[in-house]
C-alpha cells in the first residue's frame, strides 16, 4: 500500500482527461447561439469546471469494466496448476504466487470498497491476504469475482449522500479528508499495479495475456 500515495493524483487525472476532451471537441462542433438563446449551464458539470459527480461516476464505470475485465482474464488465462507459481531467478525472494496475488488483490477491494460504503472492514479479509479457505483456482476467482461486484456498488454509490464514508486502516488517505471517489481510485490503482504482475507470471509461463493477443 505504500506505493499508492503519488499515483492516487495521477490515475485520478487519467480518469478525467477523455472527459475534458469528449467536451472540447463538442463544443468545436457547436454554432455560436444568438444572446437570447444562450443554454443553461450543462448538469454534468459546474459553471467553474470543477468535476461533478455524474462525470465522476461515469468515467470511473469506464474504468472499473476495462479494469475488471483485464484482471478477470488473466486470472482464468493461467492454468490451475501455476496458481502456485512464483518467480525465483532475481530478486523475487518471498515473493506472492500468482494464487496469493489474486487473494490480496481481491481482500484489498473488499475492504477498500467496504469503507467506500460506510462498512466495517470484512472479517475473512485476513489484513490484505483473503481468507485460508479459498485455496483452488475456482474458489480464487469466485472470490475476485465477488470483490469486484463490492467495488462496484462503491462505484454506484457515488454521488449518494446518503450512503456514508469510511476511512480505511490500509489506506493513505486520513479521515479528515477521504471521499468515496478517493478509496475507489485507490483501489483501482493498486489492481492495475497487481495486473502488471499477473502479466509477467503469465508471460513466465508461457500464457500471452489475453488482453494482448491478436
Amino acid at each position: 500500500m505504500g506505493q499508492r500515495n503519488w499515483k492516487l493524483s495521477g490515475l485520478f487525472w487519467l480518469v478525467c482527461i477523455p472527459i475534458a476532451s469528449a467536451q472540447s471537441g463538442q463544443r468545436g462542433n457547436v454554432e455560436p447561439a444568438a444572446p437570447k438563446a444562450v443554454a443553461p449551464p450543462s448538469t454534468a458539470a459546474d459553471v467553474d469546471g470543477t468535476l461533478s459527480a455524474t462525470q465522476e461516476h461515469r468515467a470511473l464505470q469506464i474504468l472499473f469494466k476495462s479494469l475488471e475485465r483485464h484482471v478477470v482474464s488473466a486470472a482464468d488465462a493461467m492454468p490451475a496448476d501455476k496458481y502456485g507459481f512464483a518467480p525465483t531467478d532475481g530478486e523475487f525472494k518471498g515473493v506472492r504466487t500468482f494464487g496469493q496475488q489474486l487473494k490480496h488483490l481481491a481482500a484489498t477491494n473488499h475492504i477498500l470498497a467496504a469503507a467506500a460504503l460506510g462498512e466495517g472492514p470484512p472479517a475473512d479479509a485476513g489484513d490484505e491476504v483473503g481468507p485460508e479457505s479459498v485455496r483452488t483456482k475456482a474458489e480464487i476467482i469466485d472470490y475476485m469475482n465477488g470483490s469486484f461486484a463490492h467495488l462496484a456498488s462503491a462505484v454506484a454509490a457515488i454521488g449518494k449522500t446518503s450512503v456514508p464514508v469510511k476511512s480505511s486502516p490500509i489506506s493513505p488517505l486520513p479521515a479528515s479528508s477521504v471521499t468515496r471517489v478517493a478509496l475507489i481510485v485507490e483501489a483501482f490503482v493498486h489492481d492495475f499495479d497487481h495486473y502488471g504482475q499477473m502479466v509477467e507470471y503469465l508471460r513466465m509461463n508461457g500464457v500471452v495475456p489475453p488482453s494482448s493477443r491478436p
